[in-house]
């Protein structure tokens, strides 16, 4: 059988393989229509011209409700830090879903969006290797803990100069020329970028074999009590 097909595999499962084609699709699409330069566009860019901003978006938003789903699962612990952590994570979660969700068309909100997907992604996985930690071996393997942090470490040291070299870019385009002031910027940025989104496909991986031993459970039962 399957890995994905059992218990609630499949949700992780969907939620890479979604996620991949929503930037590969759209990334495509932007080169053959002319919109970004094949080299290093922006994950967003890719997804800020009609007709693949239309797909961009679309897939995005189910991706973040597939997000949104995959929190809700949390592991079954009365240990009150483990809690406390699963809690703060769900938070970080949530906000990086809404801000994957955000307005491509405004700038302003464009990259205050980008930021808290970004942000808010790196302290979940952060925040998601510690708990992986505490409830090992219930619920995972210990080279999954340690795969889990790499991708963490991988992804918290791509985020710092992704933000610092976006900042000191003092232009906001789409197509860029190598000869350009502050292509430099825009190419370590973009790199960073997609290092970190990959990041969070690759990680979210890592839940197919939690989500096996979980199951779905649909009560059909009526309560007659007045």
């Amino acid at each position: 059988m399957l890995c994905f097909l059992r218990g609630m595999a499949f949700v992780p499962f969907l939620l890479v393989t979604w996620s991949s084609a929503a930037f590969i699709i759209s990334y495509v699409v932007a080169v053959l229509s002319g919109h970004v330069n094949p080299f290093l566009p922006y994950i967003s860019d890719t997804g800020t011209t009609p007709p693949e901003s239309g797909i961009f978006g679309f897939m995005i938003n189910f991706s973040a409700f597939l997000g949104k789903y995959k929190i809700i699962c949390i592991f079954q612990t009365e240990n009150p830090e483990v809690l406390f952590i699963s809690y703060i994570m769900s938070l970080s979660g949530y906000a990086r879903a809404f801000g994957s969700r955000c307005e491509l068309a405004v700038p302003v909100v464009h990259d205050g969006g980008a930021l808290l997907a970004f942000v808010c992604g790196v302290v979940y996985t952060l925040l998601q290797s510690i708990i992986s930690y505490k409830s090992c071996p219930q619920w995972n393997r210990l080279s999954t803990c340690h795969v889990r942090m790499a991708i963490s470490a991988v992804s918290c040291a791509a985020v710092i100069p992704m933000i610092a070299c976006a900042s000191l870019i003092s232009i906001t385009k789409l197509e860029w020329n190598p000869k350009e002031k502050d292509y430099v910027y825009h190419v370590v940025s973009a790199i960073c970028e997609w290092t970190v989104a990959f990041g969070f496909i690759f990680y979210f991986l890592t839940f197919i074999h939690d989500f096996q031993s979980v199951t779905l459970r649909i009560s059909t039962e009526i309560n007659d009590d007045v």
